[in-house]
């Protein structure tokens, strides 16, 4: 169908059937559908009646070849003009294949499979009648108390840019309306929902706009560079105003300053929640500012059903308003070929035949290794096949270590740790308890975990979070690992044998309690469907850990949020004038995080020599490299991380004392060396002035590079006019 025959079927449409395209609902509002989805919010009494349903745009949470093509086909044949719906879900980290969780993702700083492991969740929802997901969730992080940081990819607003480019590419491809088994992006959440004020969920946002547009805007706007179909709004306010009804944020921000004319849809029943927010008095109110902000599609409550019409009959909005919305809406299908092929890749057959197959498990393993993040190694790892091993913990063989928005996967399906292990020693140097459960621990399990570990050369710990104790609504003041863990860490410790901790969660932890009495950590995330696999071949040497945290981890929660990239202060720790108590510090922790953005160990060693810059000064019209040896000094091979950072010394504002700008992975052989250039240019240096002008300053800039944000070789350039 091409753009005139989208105008006329517009036009035929009566203004209720208009209205009606911009609802989205729940499979279980739909004749065909097999169960009632997954309810993710307030749902009430909606007072959907069947001309809504039958005239509705799209639908939330329906996936199986067989579901989709019921659905649709019953919806063909209600809707008079046989307009196909929408098939929406949120295939964040995998559909049935499960990869680790985002945050994991980035940590493997692995554009290539990233972009793989979504090309391949495409795959697996397109073929299951998928046709639009909700991902990639980009939101910029650094309170590691809010649950939904397992779904970002970091602090940093260049690398979460480059990841969101991967993640769109891989569900997209390069031609969405021709090509097979791809599904429409929606990046999530429009705007800085990442910054919840004390990191609970749905909670205030409150920040300067040079802040919002230098820190956490830049990654929405790298995945619509990209070419991304669709923009989820968030839950929260940004400037005082919630962003499913901000008009400035929505409307003049992303359509008229950035050209995004694809669809906006709401989050979970965010349009009625902007009456508790304060800024609705009723549904009317809230529908009528929706509407005005560009909202195209409401998600889950009736406003715009109950209203909209109400609001053009008082003159309050135009019906060209409506009709600006039901337009990108019939776009977006006509882009995905629906007017032709309702039901798209949809195709019970080759369900059988590509979901879960051996292909996408072995690309989930890969991704799994280089995700996990080695944090300390005290001469124990890698372990040897001789040893005796104690497997240890809640984790020791649970199947819960595919992370939240894994809905399709299955906990059946994920290679234990005990699975994992079993194929790397023989069954009589292989003991396994459960030692407490997650958030409890008896005698009997504790008797059981100490009489087994006495056995043992070696214990292996397997402790972390639930699924459900991050994620969504997963917010936590106290991100230490619970009580019951720490007391079984402690009294194994007790033993004096040698102890390595495999951490499965979903965010940045307090690791008092751990870290003091473990001889190695090893940093796991929520690994996804082939989670033991990888582990067990990360602990047993036969891949090296090439893992680097993408998020600070915090000394104790008293600290958070802290990153790298902040700013410096008029009385900064260390410096050379510096008092002993009036500076900004705390007295009872460091500054500094735990572990910083960018660490993580490998079982080689790689040295850095001969930083050079190729002039000391850089044109605006010109570019400058930067050049440094790297030598794996090791018996292994490894992949070492080369991460280069600027810092504008003197700004028009202040600047952060590190950004990062580029990064290199390289794969050394013992005793190899190679020389590392990154290419600096004017652009890089640019950042947004107290006006909001995006421009740099001439003067001294530092450059660092190294393994990781904190331990960097300095050299310096200036900026010349």
């Amino acid at each position: 169908m091409n753009e005139d025959k989208l105008i006329s079927l517009l036009h035929e449409m009566t203004i209720d059937e208009k209205i009606h395209q911009l609802i989205q609902l729940a499979t279980f509002f739909y004749e065909g559908a097999s169960d009632k989805g997954e309810i993710t919010g307030p749902l009430g009494d909606m007072g959907i009646s069947k001309e809504v349903v039958n005239n509705s745009g799209s639908v939330l949470g329906a996936s199986g070849a067989k579901e989709v093509i019921n659905i649709q086909k019953q919806h063909l044949k209600n809707n008079r003009l046989g307009i196909p719906l929408l098939i929406m879900a949120d295939i964040v980290h995998g559909f049935k294949t499960i990869f680790p969780v985002p945050l994991a993702i980035g940590c493997s700083w692995d554009l290539e499979l990233a972009e793989k492991s979504a090309e391949i969740a495409a795959k697996e929802a397109a073929v299951s009648g998928v046709h639009v997901t909700f991902a990639p969730m980009v939101d910029l992080v650094r309170d590691p108390r809010w649950g939904r940081v397992m779904e970002s990819t970091g602090e940093d607003p260049y690398l979460n840019g480059v990841f969101a480019e991967a993640f769109v590419r891989g569900f997209q491809g390069s031609n969405l309306t021709n090509e097979k088994y791809r599904v429409a992006a929606c990046v999530k959440h429009f705007a800085a929902y990442g910054a919840p004020e004390g990191g609970r969920d749905y909670n205030t946002v409150d920040m300067s706009e040079r802040q919002l547009r230098e820190s956490y805007l830049p990654a929405y706007k790298a995945a619509l560079d990209a070419g991304c179909e669709m923009v989820m709004t968030a839950f929260n306010t940004v400037d005082g105003i919630p962003a499913t009804g901000n008009k400035k944020l929505m409307r003049d921000l992303l359509r008229d300053e950035w050209g995004f004319d694809g669809v906006l849809i709401s989050d979970w029943g965010a349009v009625k929640e902007l009456i508790p927010h304060g800024v609705a008095k009723d549904e009317q109110e809230a529908a009528l500012k929706a509407i005005r902000a560009g909202l195209d599609i409401e998600m889950m409550t009736a406003c715009y059903a109950k209203n909209l019409r109400t609001l053009m009959e008082k003159g309050e909005i135009s019906e060209s308003l409506i009709d600006e919305s039901v337009f990108r809406i019939l776009q977006l299908k006509q882009k995905l070929g629906l007017f032709e092929n309702p039901y798209r890749d949809a195709n019970e057959a080759e369900e059988k035949e590509i979901i879960m197959s051996e292909a996408h498990r072995e690309t989930a393993y890969s991704l799994a290794t280089k995700s996990c993040v080695l944090l300390k190694n005290e001469n124990i790892l890698p372990l040897q096949p001789q040893q005796k091993i104690a497997l240890i913990g809640p984790f020791a063989d649970n199947g819960d270590i595919l992370g939240q928005w894994s809905w399709h996967g299955s906990r059946d399906d994920a290679v234990t740790f005990q699975e994992g292990l079993k194929s790397k020693v023989a069954d009589n140097n292989l003991l396994v308890a459960q030692g407490c459960e997650v958030e409890s621990i008896n005698a009997a399990q504790l008797d059981e975990a100490l009489s087994v570990a006495n056995q043992a050369d070696v214990i292996v710990l397997a402790l972390g979070e639930r699924s459900e104790m991050s994620g969504e609504a997963g917010s936590r003041a106290d991100i230490r690992l619970p009580e019951a863990q720490l007391k079984l860490v402690d009294q194994l410790s007790k033993l004096n044998k040698r102890i390595v901790t495999v951490l499965i969660n979903g965010r940045p932890l307090d690791l008092h309690g751990v870290v003091e009495k473990s001889d190695a950590i090893l940093e796991a995330w929520f690994p996804g469907t082939e989670g033991g696999r990888a582990v067990a071949d990360l602990l047993y040497g036969d891949v090296n850990p090439s893992g680097r945290l993408t998020m600070s981890f915090p000394h104790t929660v008293g600290q958070v949020p802290v990153y790298y990239n902040h700013f410096n202060t008029g009385r900064p720790q260390g410096a050379e004038d510096a008092q002993i108590r009036y500076v900004s510090q705390y007295l009872d922790i460091p500054n500094e995080p735990l572990y910083p953005f960018g660490f993580g160990l490998s079982y080689t060693t790689f040295s850095y020599h001969n930083a050079t810059l190729s002039a000391n000064t850089l044109s605006r019209d010109g570019d400058l490299t930067a050049s440094i040896t790297v030598k794996n000094e090791g018996d292994m091979a490894g992949e070492e991380l080369v991460q280069l950072y600027v810092r504008d010394v003197v700004g028009e504002v202040v600047r952060p004392l590190k950004e990062l700008k580029a990064f290199e992975k390289v794969t050394l052989q013992p005793g190899e060396e190679r020389v590392v250039h990154f290419t600096l240019t004017e652009d890089q240096l640019k950042y947004y002035h107290a006006d909001l002008t995006y421009i740099s300053d001439p003067g001294e800039f530092s450059v660092y590079i190294g393994p990781n944000s904190q331990d960097v070789t300095e050299l310096s350039f200036e900026l010349v006019d």
